[in-house]
């Protein structure tokens, strides 16, 4: 006969209200182990998927990912000139925010260099990749966008044809691809009068040039759009991007590149240790210290718990005592119940983590490893834990049996 399941059916109520209890504790630390991951797998997650091996960036800034970065359009040409890159194409990224449909709308838009880069690397749950220059985009389901959906965003209208999953940046916001031109087009979007004043300081600026009095159409050229002045450049991109060709080395490809006084260049590793050292590193020490904290205060809950379970059977436990029962046989059931505690409860946490941490609005990743590493510390605490009630149960005297 197992006396600590003989008890646990004997209150099996109150222990299946304590299971949960500790099952939900536990899976908040699960919830903040898989948010740890989350942040950082969505700091990484654009750079893994775009298998990009060098970025090409504004002088000492750390990529557009993880601050601005603007560099000239015609970079990509003195790119493709390196020997030993390959694929040399732009790459456009920044954050919106915008209404649609009376709701709010965040976004991270990329700009891809199409019809180099269609987005076919993109994960699609739905729909297709750019197939057109302009007015398509994939969106992230986390967006809300449904497919063929029409999002209205400056002063052009864009078509959802298709969707992906779990494409986040390190914010939490949804990202949205687009064509590069496009991608260019929303970023600097400005309104009608904006513009107007824009052309009339530039006319104001002309006239008090010697060049302007002597040719006066240089004044109206000042009204001509951006684009069409010579003296006005293309609107700047956030990074060039490129692979390595099979047997180049990397180390003379990144040496060519340092050699350039405008730009600097990041390996595939750099821009990730960039990313989580920089903009994700408080973000990912605050959610360790409260996974630590939590992890803690679970272990001093289960030890109360184990404690005040045994203070319950003080009374049996005299009496087993009393009719000569081994020391062995005590202390087996306080420990077998406060591993059966641990145990269940972990199983109740990773229940409840299934069906719970999909409603979660950040990405929650629970990696295997984390969960064994988990589930070992549960039992150690487990362990520990029966600690106290153990001690408890050998100071109990068999004459306590004969109070009651």
């Amino acid at each position: 006969m197992n006396l600590a399941i003989r008890d646990i059916r004997h209150n099996l109520g109150r222990f299946a209200l304590t299971i949960l209890g500790v099952g939900t504790l536990l899976m908040v630390v699960m919830a903040m182990g898989g948010i740890y991951r989350g942040l950082i797998e969505e700091g990484t997650l654009l750079v893994d998927r775009m298998a990009a091996d060098v970025w090409v960036v504004q002088r000492n800034t750390r990529g557009p990912i993880a601050e601005i970065s603007r560099v000239p359009r015609n970079l990509v040409d003195r790119v493709a000139a390196v020997p030993g890159l390959e694929s040399p194409r732009e790459f456009v990224m920044h954050t919106i925010q915008r209404e649609n449909n009376g709701k709010r709308l965040r976004m991270v838009v990329v700009g891809l260099s199409w019809p180099t880069d269609k987005g076919e690397w993109i994960p699609l749950i739905a729909g297709r990749a750019l197939a057109r220059n302009h007015y398509e985009m994939i969106a992230d389901q986390s967006l809300g966008l449904r497919l063929g959906q029409v999002v209205r965003l400056g002063k052009d209208n864009y078509t959802v044809v298709g969707l992906t999953k779990s494409m986040t940046s390190w914010g939490g916001d949804g990202t949205a691809f687009f064509t590069l031109t496009d991608a260019q087009a929303i970023q600097f979007d400005l309104p009608g009068e904006a513009v107007r004043l824009e052309r009339q300081a530039r006319r104001a600026r002309s006239e008090q040039q010697d060049a302007s009095r002597a040719q006066p159409s240089l004044l109206e050229r000042a009204f001509w759009s951006s684009s069409n002045i010579p003296a006005l450049g293309p609107p700047m991109v956030s990074a060039v991007v490129a692979r390595i060709a099979p047997g180049a080395d990397p180390d003379a490809v990144v040496r060519t590149i340092s050699g350039w006084s405008d730009v600097s260049v990041i390996t595939h590793q750099g821009q990730q240790d960039l990313i989580l050292k920089g903009a994700v590193e408080r973000s990912r020490r605050q959610l360790g210290l409260f996974r630590l904290i939590l992890t803690v205060v679970s272990a001093l809950v289960m030890t109360l718990i184990v404690y005040t379970l045994t203070l319950d059977k003080l009374h049996d436990l005299a009496m087993l005592k009393l009719i000569g029962a081994p020391k062995r046989v005590i202390l087996g059931m306080i420990v077998q119940q406060a591993i059966l505690l641990g145990m269940l409860g972990f199983v109740t946490a990773r229940l409840l983590a299934i069906k719970l941490f999909p409603l979660f609005p950040r990405r929650i990743v629970l990696k295997t490893d984390d969960l064994v590493q988990l589930g070992v510390v549960v039992f150690g605490i487990s362990v520990l834990a029966s600690g106290l009630g153990v001690w408890r149960a050998l100071r109990v005297s068999p004459n306590e049996a004969l109070t009651r």
